[in-house]
């Protein structure tokens, strides 16, 4: 698994502190002697798959260099209901401060991963692999997309300039006549340097996906909003015009009702935005040692 580039988060994390704190903790301050030191426990209180422990260290010692965290379970494990992930030693004033900072991201980012790992085990047993999309809640996508990894799920593009996407307002302005134009296109695409894949949409299989699959260079090709008989006809019209390239990708009204059923028409990889975008925060809280 890929890891997390916790430089590219401090911003996020030092906003999120300010918010919070507000310059003090009078609750903490009034209850707590100021040299009182002690442990907390970060107990789930649901079955998850844990994301974000590295975070959650990093959180601790910008409040306070002296709060120590103890992983437990690591990011990518599963954990069950009062499964302890870690153990918090230090300040018992700073770790009280800390508190909600620290479990509002270890639960977002659990809540990713436990998520994404339920349509990942969904399709298992199918050469379909989940992919997340940019469906992400602005400034997060670093974690998010991080998180999706914890869950064994693959990463999209993160930025617009990372691949080229012609998705259907783009086919639109290249009206009739599309292989030539999708031809030229796709060579110009390739000599972008930042471009790592190309990627083509397509909303209906016999008016597009023909000519689609006539233009070589092309990765993937996203189906969009179709039913399990289109996605059967579009693997079996490019398994007989290409072999096994380009890649068909399911995109659009993938749930966990139906993530199975897509995944045995053939296709190569689905993206689902639900991981991150609606994906529920899960219960974890710190408990103290008396």
């Amino acid at each position: 698994m890929k890891s997390l580039n916790l430089k590219n988060v401090v911003k996020l994390i030092d906003m999120a502190i300010e918010e919070d704190y507000g310059g003090r903790d009078p609750s903490s301050e009034l209850t707590i002697p100021a040299r009182a030191k002690g442990k907390t426990y970060i107990i789930t209180r649901e079955e998850i798959v844990v994301g974000g422990m590295d975070i959650a260290k990093m959180v601790l010692e910008r409040y306070d260099p002296r709060l120590k965290l103890k992983i437990l379970k690591h990011d990518g494990q599963q954990a069950k209901v009062a499964d302890r992930l870690g153990v918090i030693e230090g300040p018992i004033r700073s770790m009280l401060t800390a508190e909600r900072v620290v479990l509002n991201f270890l639960q977002r980012l659990c809540g990713i991963a436990t998520m994404t790992y339920k349509y990942v085990h969904a399709v298992r047993g199918t050469k379909a692999k989940i992919y997340d999309t940019r469906k992400t809640i602005p400034g997060w996508r670093e974690l998010e997309k991080y998180a999706v990894r914890c869950g064994k799920g693959h990463n999209h593009r993160y930025s617009l300039s990372e691949a080229v996407m012609f998705k259907d307002n783009h086919i639109v302005q290249l009206g009739k006549n599309l292989t030539p134009k999708l031809k030229k296109l796709v060579g110009e695409a390739k000599k972008i340097k930042s471009v790592k894949f190309i990627c083509v949409e397509v909303d209906h299989v016999d008016d597009q996906l023909n000519y689609v699959l006539k233009v070589p260079g092309i990765d993937v090709v996203l189906l969009d909003n179709m039913g399990q008989w289109q996605y059967k006809h579009a693997v079996e019209m490019r398994n007989r015009m290409c072999g096994s390239k380009p890649l068909l990708e399911a995109s659009g009204g993938i749930t966990l009702n139906n993530v199975r059923q897509i995944a045995l028409c053939g296709v190569d990889r689905i993206s689902v935005g639900a991981i991150t975008h609606s994906a529920v925060s899960v219960d974890i809280g710190l408990d103290r040692e008396f």
